[in-house]
Formats: structure tokens, sequence, C-alpha cells
């Protein structure tokens, strides 16, 4: 690629390094790149839902990593116990004080595009816009969450006020933006509903580069039988209650289920294990660094990958593990419908069984313990192979250059 001439890029950010998200990625690698990036972002609390160490009301609010600037704002953190609480203040607090900052940067500091990593919440957008306005530069949001559909979905709330206020505030964001990229290709329907087709752009998450690496970590013994492993968050979107309800079927068989992580519904698990009886097959390994996981992975049988069908924004979504499960090299079971479905049945490197369905799933896997592995390692390969051609992330910060330069 052609030497870049330096430009002056803001990265707004609820959620930043230290904190494991995809716009650390974003940020170093623009830097890499002979970009000048500065980031915009809140005190790190996720998932923990309190500060990290080290950083708090009167510490690094201001500092400088692998060249790139970055400004943490004053945000409440999410907590844990009450999260139904404290979250909404977390988002709000951030779009508050986000919003100050983003008054003294436009002031300040000059930039020539502004990126929004939008997970949750969409209201991170609205710093972004005030800088926007301010210096009339074009701004990029990077959507992997649909509002306000994943608040419906995240927090269980279908108040019609709060939803009807949030629909006119993507409404808002969407308008001012200049380009849109999409994580899933089934987001463009609803995205397509509040603006033109000229700002959507398919733009699909990657897989951290320790995936492809073959670094050995040490790693807790696991049980032997056939392995199936969950690993990331485990909240009420995972539709784990359907996964245990499977594991309980499948008791007396040589199956052991591998989950890995934290959130909400964990202890739901863990109370579900004890009272039936199923610390024989159902292990709850804790969290770990991340970069253990293709240590853990490499153990594994097979890769399941489960959302709830109760929301439809779920349907649409491509969770970021996906594509980490397939650098791996393994095979998935997806006990998910829509959007991550398709890209297993196209990639071939898997199967895709409604989530509802829990008979389903109980009868595949009794088949895949006494099939051919050899038809497991094809279809672990096959992913691979897609994940190579779709979802490295040098390919993934090519594409975004393009679409920053596109608007220079």
């Amino acid at each position: 690629m052609e030497q870049i001439k330096k430009k002056r890029i803001l990265l707004v950010s609820q959620n930043f390094y230290p904190e494991n998200f995809k716009s650390n990625d974003i940020a170093f690698e623009l830097q890499k790149k002979g970009y000048q990036v500065t980031v915009l972002t809140g005190i790190p609390n996720y998932p923990q839902g309190k500060y990290y160490p080290g950083y708090g009301l009167f510490k690094k609010r201001i500092e400088t990593i692998n060249g790139v600037k970055i400004y943490r704002c004053l945000q409440i953190p999410r907590g844990k116990k009450y999260t139904k609480f404290l979250l909404p203040l977390t988002y709000l607090s951030f779009m508050f004080f986000g919003s100050l900052w983003a008054i003294c940067l436009g002031i300040f500091k000059r930039f020539d595009s502004i990126l929004v990593h939008q997970v949750s919440p969409i209201t991170q957008t609205f710093p972004a816009i005030i800088v926007k306005k301010m210096q009339r530069k074009p701004l990029i949001i990077w959507v992997l969450d649909l509002w306000p559909d994943a608040f419906i979905s995240g927090s269980g709330i279908n108040n019609r006020f709060i939803i009807s206020l949030l629909d006119k505030y993507v409404d808002f964001s969407y308008k001012n933006s200049n380009k849109i990229l999409i994580s899933s290709k089934g987001f463009k329907e609803s995205i397509l509903e509040k603006t033109g087709n000229e700002k959507i752009q398919y733009f699909p998450n990657w897989a951290e580069e320790y995936f492809l690496q073959t670094e050995k970590h040490t790693i807790p013994e696991l049980p032997g039988g056939f392995k199936i492993m969950l690993a990331g968050n485990l909240g009420i979107s995972q539709n784990l209650e359907n996964i245990m309800y499977a594991a309980l079927q499948l008791k007396e068989e040589n199956v052991r289920w591998i989950i890995l992580g934290d959130g909400s519904r964990k202890e739901w698990v863990e109370n579900f294990v004890r009272e039936n009886s199923l610390q024989g097959s159902v292990f709850l390994m804790g969290k770990y660094p991340v970069e253990t996981m293709p240590n853990f992975y490499e153990k594994a049988d097979m890769m399941i990958l489960s959302l709830n069908n109760k929301y439809d924004d779920l349907k649409k979504v491509v969770p970021a593990r996906l594509q980490s499960y397939m650098a791996s090299g393994k095979p998935v079971i997806g006990f998910i419908e829509g959007a991550a479905a398709d890209v297993i049945i196209e990639a071939n490197c898997g199967f895709a069984i409604n989530p509802d369905n829990i008979n389903e799933l109980v009868n595949l896997i009794r088949n895949l313990v006494v099939g051919d592995i050899h038809q497991l390692s094809a279809l672990g390969i096959n992913g691979k192979a897609y994940f190579d051609t779709h979802f490295t992330k040098q390919k993934c910060i090519d594409n975004l250059i393009e679409q920053i330069e596109g608007l220079n």
C-alpha cells in the first residue's frame, strides 16, 4: 500500500484499552499506518463494573499509548449487581461528560475524520456529532449493535416512551453520519429504513491475531470425552437455558460442556448444574485472559455459538466470537438463526439449528459423538479458509482506510 498522508483521526468509543474491544485495534493499527489518532473514551470499568486499578477520577485521565493520545471522560461505573439501574447512568454520564470533552477537543484540536466504534450504547455518537458539527468533518459510525433493538433485548425494558426517544436518537445519529459501516449484513434492512443506501457499507468484525498464533499458555487440564466449548459473555442473550436443557438430556452421554467466561447468567448456570447433578458433564471454567483462548479452543471438538431467539435484533447480529472460532479452525454448532447462521452455512464450517429446538441440538450432538471425526476436521478447515478470505484484521483495517480516504 502506498504511503498515506498523515491525517488526524478522532475515535470516539465508550470502551478502550485496557478494556478488550475492537476500538483498540482500530486506534493502534491506524496509528501504525501513519495516521495521528486521538481517542475520546471513558474510565475503564468493563466488565467488572468498577474502575480498573490505576484508573479513576484523578488517575490517568489523559495518557499516550503506542503513540495514541487518549482522553478519558468521567463515566459512572456500570456496576455488577445493580446493572439495570447503573447501566443507563453509565451510558448517560459518558454522553454528557464526553460531550464536554468533545467541545474542548473541537476547539483546541483539529481532525480530518471522526470515527465511532458503536457497540452499545448508540448514545456515544453524541460527542462525535458535536466535533463533526464544530469542524465540519466527515463522521463514520461502525454499527456493531442495532439500536433501539439491542437496548430492548439487553435490558428487557420495552417502555413505549423510552423506545420512541431512542428511535428518534438513532435517526439523528444516522442522519448526521457520512458513512455507516455494518458488522452484519443483517443490519442493512433496518438501517435502510432510517437512511439512504449510499451511506451503508458492509464492514465485518475480525478475530484477534493471537488466535492465529501458536504460543502456548498454561491452562487447566480439561476432562475427557467429546468436548463442546462455549466462550465469552454469559448473559441473557446467550440462550444458556436451552443449552443447559440439552446438557441435561445428554447427561449420560460422553459429552462434556466447557464454559469459559463470566456474565449475568453465570450464577443461574451454576445453580442449574448443582440442582441437576451435572458436575460430571458441565464445567464452568471461569474467566481467563483472552490470549489463552486459542489454547482452550485447541482442546475442543466443537465450538458452540448461541443467541436467544426472543429478540429480532439478535437474528441480525454476527457475534465476534464466531470469527474467533473460525480463525482457530474449529467446527461450529450455531444454535442460532439469522445472519450468523448464514455465515456458518456459507462458509460450510458447521451446523445451524433453531435456538428453540433443543431436541434437534441433542440429536445432532449424539450423531456427532459417534460420527466421522474427519467430517468435523473438514468443517474446521472450511471455517479457517473462509476466515482468511474475509475476516483477517489486516484486510479489515485496509478496508477501513479505504472508507476513511473515500470521504476526504
